[in-house]
């Protein structure tokens, strides 16, 4: 089968950019023949597994004069926010996919056009082929940025309906989905995520040295880790030699900068690792006893799928769905979920709220600390090939 995967945002340096590069690594492993369209940066040079032909739509150009668009408000690069995009930047962004787009089709004549986020571009995809099959993959940023603001609402929601299929990470998300956009339950499929097990294995360690915590993600108040910070000084008995290791980019250099003066006032001393390799994570998440992520809103993390592999137990936020998620394709993992607090928006937590979830997640901190020997679990249906069948079977 010959499959085109398209995002407009960079293939690398987030969550859904590691979806987009791993289902192109594995549906290659399967014998598809596949080509790829994303939007990156003037000075971004991608390479795809398996030599797949790449497509590049370069912004901060004649054609394209803003930063990527990025469907978080707070990105891991230089970025624009879709609620920022006026008229013109629309069309523009719109006309510079669309010509790279036909492009790939013409050369590649593909039986399914796989994009990334139930968004502008999926939707001006669905518009501008409307003889080809094309599958949208929900990643729930798209979901977050149909809340928050009005950008092409009519025309996005049109264009998705009109999807032969619409692909979600969790069940919690069918009912969302079919509301926002109309979706008709019997197009949606439960996709899931997965996790590279070339690369996320134990590899030693654990035993010897500090008591680590780790977290991995953008360096960003949305992912919990000012409120990660804030719970340190509330554990109540840490191993002496407890260290907490956060890796990942900034987003916001101002949250940046308060997350380095909490990691200073800490009782625990933290370290900043920067972004991380995906090898070095594995390293790290293989010598922490704990990964930690109290984000306040998620599809399904691959960081924790990737921890876990690794051997580790986890601590996350109790995130709507995931639990019986995990319990579904990841049964037996050793994870404790920290009731969330409650929300002014789809990830704004409530000030007055935030105390609270701290020493929650503060004890399940000290629990998971003290606990003896993880069971491993059973990572069977995670793997990328597994998803990939779920795709195309």
């Amino acid at each position: 089968m010959k499959i085109l995967h398209i995002s407009a945002q960079k293939p690398f340096g987030t969550g859904s950019g590691t979806v987009f590069t791993e289902l192109v690594r594995a549906f290659a492993a399967q014998g598809h023949s596949q080509a790829a369209v994303a939007g990156v940066a003037p000075e971004d040079r991608v390479s795809l597994p398996g030599g797949v032909p790449f497509y590049p739509v370069r912004f901060e150009t004649a054609a394209l004069p803003f930063p990527v668009a990025g469907m978080s408000d707070e990105m891991p690069y230089r970025s624009t926010r879709y609620r920022d995009m006026t008229a013109e930047m629309v069309r523009q962004f719109r006309a510079a996919f669309l010509e790279v787009i036909r492009r790939a089709v013409a050369e590649l004549d593909p039986d399914v056009i796989l994009c990334h986020h139930l968004y502008l571009l999926t939707a001006a995809v669905r518009t501008a082929f409307p003889a080809r099959r094309v599958y949208g993959l929900c990643h729930n940023t798209d979901l977050r940025q149909m809340e928050k603001h009005a950008l092409e609402r009519e025309a996005i929601c049109r264009g998705i309906r009109a999807l032969d299929r619409v692909f979600v990470l969790k069940q919690s998300q069918i009912p969302d989905v079919e509301r926002t956009y109309g979706v008709l339950r019997d197009q949606i499929v439960l996709m899931g995520v997965g996790y590279s097990r070339e690369i996320f294995h134990p590899l030693g360690g654990r035993d010897s040295g500090p008591a680590r915590i780790v977290y991995a993600g953008k360096i960003a108040e949305k992912k919990g880790v000012m409120s990660l910070l804030r719970a340190l000084p509330r554990m109540s008995a840490p191993p002496a030699d407890t260290e907490v290791l956060l890796a990942g980019s900034a987003g916001d250099q101002r949250e940046y900068a308060l997350a380095r003066s909490l990691a200073a006032a800490s009782p625990i001393p933290v370290r900043f690792l920067g972004p991380l390799a995906q090898p070095a994570l594995a390293e790290v998440y293989s010598r922490s006893r704990v990964f930690a992520l109290p984000s306040y809103s998620e599809g399904v993390p691959l960081t924790l799928l990737e921890a876990l592999a690794c051997g580790a137990r986890a601590v996350v936020s109790d995130l709507p769905g995931l639990r019986p998620w995990m319990d579904r394709f990841v049964p037996g993992a050793d994870v404790r979920y920290v009731p969330l607090p409650e929300m002014d928006r789809v990830d704004d937590p409530l000030p007055e709220q935030l105390p609270a979830f701290e020493a929650r997640l503060a004890r399940a901190l000290d629990e998971a600390l003290a606990a003896g020997p993880v069971v491993p679990a059973d990572m069977g249906q995670v793997t990328w090939e597994e998803v990939a069948k779920r795709i195309i079977p």
